[in-house]
Order: C-alpha cells, then structure tokens, then sequence
C-alpha cells in the first residue's frame, strides 16, 4: 500500500454476561450483569488487502472468550478487573495482538432489603451505571479509566444563573432562584501506566467508585441543613471535578458531562386573562428537550486524557 496509510481494529460489541458468586458458609449470593465490548489492535493486514483470514481472531471467539473468563473468576471482582483480565488474556494468548480495548458496563443490580434486612438472593434494578475502559498493551502498557452514567441529581432552590450575555436574540432572564438538576455522565483516569503498578487491593476500584460518586452528589448538594448555592452549572461542575481530584491522588484526571436539564416555572394565561394562576417557584413544567449542553475535564499537570 505504497503512498498509503492504513490503520484498523475488529472486535465484539454488546457481550452481555451475568454472573453469580454463592459464599461460602452461608446463603448470600452476590449478581452482576456486564455488557462487554472488545476491540484488538492486531497485525492482521493480509485480511484485509489480498483476502487471507489466517490471521484473525474472530469476534465469536472472542465472545465466547468472555464466558469462559467470567467462568473461571471464583471470587467476585470489580468490573475493571474483570476488563484487566480479558485484556491481559487478549494480548497475551494471540501472538498477532498488540493491543486489546475493553469497555464494559456494569447493570445496576442493587441487593434489596426486606424488613431492614438484606436479602441472601434478592436484588433490584437501580439507576447510575458503573462503567470502565482498559487498555492493555502487548508490551504490559496500561490505561485505566473508570467512569459513571445516568447519575440523576436534582435540587430544588440555591442556583441561579444571571450575568451573561445578552442580546437581540437573548429572552432568558437573570435570575437567583431555580432548580437545578442534570444526568452526570462522569468518567476519570488512573495514573497506574503498566500492570506492575496497578494496586492489588481486593475490591480496590468498586471502593474508589463508590467514593468517587458520593464526593460528586456531596459537592453538588452542600451540606444537608443550608446546602450550596450554584451560580451555574459550569461552577458546580468545576467544583465537583476538582473536589475528586483533591480528595483522591490516585486520579490523574476526571471528566464530567451535566446536561441541563429544565423544570420551567409553568404558567397559565390566556388573550383576555395575562394571569390566570399565579404561581411562585412551586409548580414546573419537566421538560428535558432541547437541554442545555455542558461537559468538561480537569487534569492534573503532568497528566493526559
């Protein structure tokens, strides 16, 4: 391909597999369901200039693959272990494979409680979803990135939004009282840059989810008795962000996405009456089309994403 240059992956999308871990000793039985998505980098070329599959590693391979890995994992593991384990296997199984991409999502499966009771077996559909992407090198170069979607967050006063600029076209007004309430889509970045270094710690990246999603619904609310006021998302956004990267140095970067979306104050008027019910902050009008767009990510120095 003289003058040319040609770059290509191949993978299986939409992988989904549960898994059930029963402990031993006693009737808990822990659930988790992943949506598994692989991409391999591989030196397969001739597939794709003169015809000669020998070699590719076929997608259904490479779902089968992810049962097989589930399978063997005894004890219950974090999704983003379970995505360093299939990477790890990718790059290390098929000579032709320089490097493999793995996403997954994991379902929200939440164990229900019963009388104040958790049940051994018992588990329902929750919201914010926990999400992964790991990429792993033949050479043992890795990239971690963890991340949440669907975190839905609403506060109903101390935000405002006033100052902005105005003009021909401009009918929003000023204004230190609204809701607030978006869908976070969050995702952040380790600094581990090679399989030696990633920490051994059982459970160590569901407990840094965890943490990392309650300092984002802490910062966006305040304190419980007088809150935080939001002068805009943009602010509250950066004030989250920034709040993960103080309180955990093990997070090289974090990206936010916060639509806004609307509650408009509702109103009822007609040509005769202007006013028929007047209503004060008390009842809206949901409305999440058009919303506004609003995303950014903060970095440490030293660090890329």
């Amino acid at each position: 391909m003289v003058g040319l240059k040609f770059e290509q992956k191949h993978g299986k999308s939409r992988v989904r597999v549960g898994r059930i871990w029963k402990q031993p000793g006693s009737g808990t039985q822990h659930f988790v369901e992943w949506n598994v998505s692989i991409s391999l980098v591989s030196d397969c070329i001739p597939a794709y200039t003169s015809g000669d599959n020998s070699d590719i590693v076929a997608t259904d391979t490479m779902k089968n693959t992810v049962y097989v890995k589930a399978k063997e994992c005894n004890e219950q593991l974090s999704v983003e272990d379970f995505a360093i384990i299939l990477g790890k296997h990718f790059t290390s199984f098929y000579q032709q494979v320089t490097a493999a991409i793995i996403k997954i999502v994991e379902k929200p499966w939440e164990r229900i409680y019963v009388n104040g009771q958790p049940h051994e077996h018992g588990f329902k559909l929750g919201s914010e979803k926990h999400t992964t992407e790991v990429m792993i090198k033949k050479s043992g170069e890795v990239q971690v990135v963890s991340g949440l979607e669907g975190l839905a967050l609403l506060k109903t006063t101390k935000s405002g939004f006033e100052g902005f600029i105005r003009d021909k076209y401009t009918i929003l007004p000023d204004t230190r009282e609204r809701m607030l309430a978006t869908e976070v889509t969050a995702s952040w970045r380790y600094p581990f840059n090679a399989l030696a270094s990633i920490p051994l710690k059982k459970f160590y990246f569901t407990e840094r989810y965890m943490d990392v999603k309650t300092v984002l619904v802490n910062t966006f609310f305040g304190p419980p008795k007088d809150g935080v006021y939001s002068p805009s998302v943009q602010s509250t956004l950066y004030h989250m962000a920034n709040a993960i990267l103080v309180r955990f140095p093990d997070i090289s970067s974090v990206q936010l996405k916060m639509p806004n979306i609307h509650f408009l104050p509702a109103k009822l008027s007609s040509k005769d009456n202007p006013v028929m019910v007047q209503f004060e902050d008390d009842v809206y009008l949901p409305t999440d089309e058009p919303h506004g767009t609003i995303e950014a990510s903060l970095s440490r120095i030293s660090s890329k994403m």
